[in-house]
């Protein structure tokens, strides 16, 4: 059996990295919201510049994980692979978040359906 590389690691690592950034700028306002560091008159520019400031952070790994790990550059991943890996790590980083931050969100079965339905994605994309 052979050992994933460390290319493979380090694409995961950033992936996930870059997928928490992502959705605390997407999403984290919403909970600073809850917790009155903004409030609903805080102006939509200042909300927007400081996701803005953490999506660079995103963009910091997100980047570097699609380069070091696409195949065209001696990764292991195609873009297809790719794509897909990040969309699945999305939706793992944004279940925690949610799940975490946010305790009213409650997971229901269609979640856990869907959860199944982007692992046989995964699971397909791989295939040779």
């Amino acid at each position: 059996m052979n050992m994933p590389s460390s290319g493979f690691w380090i694409t995961i690592g950033l992936l996930v990295v870059s997928n928490v950034f992502m959705t605390f700028a997407w999403y984290g306002h919403l909970k600073l919201q809850e917790m009155n560091v903004f409030t609903s008159n805080t102006p939509l520019y200042v909300v927007i510049a400081v996701s803005w400031g953490i999506a660079l952070l995103e963009y910091c790994c997100q980047v570097p994980a699609n380069r070091i790990g696409f195949q065209g550059n001696g990764g292991p991943f195609s873009l297809m692979q790719l794509k897909v890996l990040q969309e699945a790590i999305t939706l793992v980083v944004f279940t925690v978040f949610t799940v975490v931050f946010f305790k009213g969100e409650a997971l229901h079965w269609n979640h856990f359906a869907a959860f199944v339905c982007l692992i046989l994605a995964v699971y397909l994309v791989f295939m040779k």
